[in-house]
């Protein structure tokens, strides 16, 4: 596995490096808040300005990487993301801030769905799960050391030279994939021959792109259910990058440093279930089936994320609370590589459009859940509703689950015969 693991250690540090920059600003928000004087439903159209521009370009980012490959697009992306990610110690003000963050997210559009296309050419079916579930490790070890890095470097060097500082380590990552990334197995000059024989044992890709079967994907169920269940996953998860430091201080009462610990705990639980769920996807896929390994095991993790999320707006005690919204991310990411794992099962030669579609319903939920929280408390003064919502959404999620079938590939139609 020596040069397809080379693969997935880009992968796992592009992970974190991805999550670092995302979850910064919730941890720099409340000074944020303070220094530019901003509202909470002001500080949360800054969160969701991300979401959106990531939302509007992620399928044509995972579609550029279907036709030109990932090497070149996902070196784009960096690029892009990590300047903007080092604008954003540059704002002065709320539209200004506004507007950084909105091309920080339309530069890192399409990270994800590149990195699946990578996956679907590097991997054989049988180890695409645990291929993702080592990758969102990496997510995950970003979001548990974000938050308390960037206290720390916010109070040895200011929220400015934070920003700054994350950003200069996506350039480096950049610089290093372009050099060490190919697009084809076959094209690395060190690959033996029999991890190739290995990678291609599904079938070896075609060497000519084949044409993005639109009207087929269109006409897919499996994509719109799939498109619902991940809606679902990012309405949830985008409250920890965004609003979790600050229901954890001034919602629950913690300090900083224990505010900081229990910030990193969803993300540390996370990572543990990520690699037990991608092997576990894996293992359950091969035994009894992909819709058993895939949907059955996606639909049990999001029913019980939503049980946790309900739990801990019940009265209990703060540390409580804040252990059951940690086990409801740890529950949700169970089925994480499932998800990523489902549009390489339905269209591999596709997977960037197709993981491109998906991850932009689910940054689409990720917009609107830092809109409805940030609502509800400056409007209701309302943690409690907002929580309630979200526990509904994971549960309507598990049972988009059960409407994917993986064993339904999706094809483009036949041609006519001239």
């Amino acid at each position: 596995m020596a040069t397809r693991g080379r693969v997935l250690l880009f992968a796992f540090f592009l992970a974190i490096i991805t999550y670092l920059d995302r979850i910064a600003i919730g941890a720099a928000a409340p000074i944020i808040m303070e220094e530019l004087h901003l509202s909470v439903l002001q500080m949360s159209l800054v969160f969701s300005a991300f979401t959106l521009a990531y939302s509007i370009f992620e399928i044509p980012s995972g579609w550029l990487g279907d036709v030109k490959g990932p090497r070149v697009v996902l070196t784009r992306i960096v690029l892009w993301w990590s300047v903007f990610t080092a604008l954003t110690g540059f704002a002065r003000g709320f539209t200004s801030l506004l507007a950084i963050r909105f091309l920080f997210g339309a530069g890192e559009a399409g990270a994800f769905p590149n990195i699946a296309r990578a996956f679907a050419s590097w991997f054989p079916r049988r180890e695409r799960g645990r291929a993702n579930g080592v990758m969102f490790l990496g997510s995950r070890v970003g979001g548990m050391l974000s938050a308390p890095l960037a206290l720390f470097l916010i109070v040895n060097w200011g929220w400015r030279m934070t920003f700054v500082i994350f950003g200069l380590t996506g350039i480096v990552w950049a610089a290093v994939w372009f050099r060490y990334f190919w697009d084809r197995p076959e094209d690395d000059p060190s690959i033996s021959a029999d991890e190739l024989r290995w990678i291609q044992q599904d079938g070896k890709e075609p060497a000519q792109r084949e044409p993005t079967p639109w009207a087929a994907l269109l006409r897919s169920r499996n994509l719109y259910a799939i498109c619902a269940m991940y809606f679902a996953f990012g309405y949830g998860l985008y409250f920890y990058f965004t609003w979790l430091p600050t229901y954890l201080i001034k919602e629950l009462g913690f300090s900083v440093f224990a505010g900081g610990f229990f910030a990193a705990l969803p993300f540390m639980l996370a990572g543990i279930a990520d690699v037990c769920g991608g092997w576990l996807t894996d293992r359950l896929s091969r035994a009894y089936g992909l819709r058993v390994g895939r949907c059955y095991l996606g639909c049990a993790a999001f029913l019980t994320c939503a049980g946790f999320v309900f739990s801990s707006t019940l009265d209990v005690s703060a540390v409580s609370r804040a252990v059951l919204l940690a086990c409801a991310l740890a529950s949700a990411d169970l089925g994480l590589s499932a998800c990523w794992a489902v549009p390489l099962d339905v269209a591999p030669r596709h997977a960037g459009v197709m993981a491109g579609a998906m991850n932009t319903l689910g940054n689409l939920g990720g917009l609107a859940g830092p809109l409805v929280l940030g609502v509800a408390v400056d409007r209701w003064h309302s943690w409690t509703i907002a929580f309630y919502i979200t526990a509904a959404i994971y549960a309507c999620g598990a049972m988009a689950w059960l409407l994917i079938d993986p064993n339904q590939p999706i094809q483009p139609a036949p041609r006519a015969e001239s």
